[in-house]
């Protein structure tokens, strides 16, 4: 069962690497539309096969998390489109960048969902502590929804800067060249790794989040996989209006409020998994809704695509 799944996704994965996107191009809103749709599809399908195979319960858990980290996984777009901005990444190696970025990403995450998977078993508090962590990430998402980004900030790009002998200048898709006799690492290394940092710190709260959905490891990581294998095509479809889903950190504050409470109490009443499906749909769907309402008349809010460049800062 799982060989079979990841030879599946090692199949889309290269499918999408060097049939899709072999070349380097910028990829448009229609394009990105198109993949958006697909992978969604596949991800839905996929879900039926769990209804099919293991029954409602099973495919209920699968969808609730599947649209679970889907939901948490749109915040991840604004980070991309911070970081496309500040390292000034040419549109059309965009791709190449969240490619890798997704295959690390799906590989740190199984690493995440066995020790979680490990610690739930082992310590049943450990429920109580991701329960209370949920809560109070909630809690935080919500008053602090308006922190700023600053790339220049991070310890990681700062430390990277200073072990990584780097260039400057970019060269194609390469994220190691060799300049003077020596390896060096492009800006293109460099937001590679801004991007498995960030998905490291997204992660710490979904995870936990899709354990109070289901404890099968299998379909926490296979609603993991999917909700990720779409995020770079959802990234190109949304990154022109992402600023203005301005209610959405409070649609996802609640929802991890939401699914914290569910954990906790998990012990005295177990949740209907259909209500927490529907809990959740509607709460992100309620939130993107308002959000575009209230910015309907307001003009362009989001930044242009990042734009062609030699050097970054």
């Amino acid at each position: 069962m799982w060989v079979a799944f990841v030879g599946l996704i090692l199949a889309l994965l290269a499918l999408d690497l060097f049939v899709f996107h072999r070349e380097a191009h910028e990829v448009s809103f229609r394009e990105a539309t198109k993949f958006s749709i697909f992978w969604i599809v596949l991800g839905l399908a996929f879900g039926g096969v769990i209804f099919a195979w293991r029954g409602s319960q099973a495919g209920g858990e699968y969808l609730t998390g599947y649209l679970l980290e889907k939901s948490l996984a749109v915040d991840n777009i604004f980070v991309f489109a911070v970081l496309f901005t500040y390292f000034a990444v040419p549109p059309k190696y965009q791709h190449r960048v969240l490619f890798w970025g997704i295959v690390g990403a799906l590989v740190f995450r199984a690493i995440f969902i066995a020790g979680g998977a490990a610690l739930l078993e082992a310590f049943h508090w450990t429920m109580y502590v991701f329960g209370a962590f949920l809560v109070a990430t909630g809690i935080r998402l919500a008053t602090h929804r308006d922190v700023e980004v600053h790339p220049e900030r991070n310890p990681v790009l700062r430390l990277f800067r200073r072990v990584v002998p780097s260039t400057t200048r970019y060269h194609g898709q390469r994220f190691v060249v060799r300049e003077a006799g020596r390896l060096v690492a492009t800006p293109l290394f460099a937001v590679l790794v801004m991007v498995e940092t960030t998905d490291i710190l997204f992660a710490v709260d979904s995870i936990p989040a899709i354990f109070a959905v289901t404890r099968d490891p299998f379909l926490v990581f296979t609603s993991n996989a999917f909700a990720i294998l779409g995020l770079r095509a959802l990234y190109f479809m949304l990154a022109g209006m992402i600023r203005r889903f301005i209610y959405l950190k409070v649609g996802l504050s609640v929802v991890l409020v939401f699914v914290g409470v569910k954990m906790l109490v998990a012990d005295l009443y177990k949740v209907p998994i259909w209500a927490s499906l529907l809990f959740i749909a509607l709460t992100i769907g309620v939130s993107i809704w308002i959000s575009l309402r209230a910015t309907a008349n307001g003009g362009p809010i989001a930044g242009a695509p990042a734009p062609e460049a030699d050097r970054v800062p």
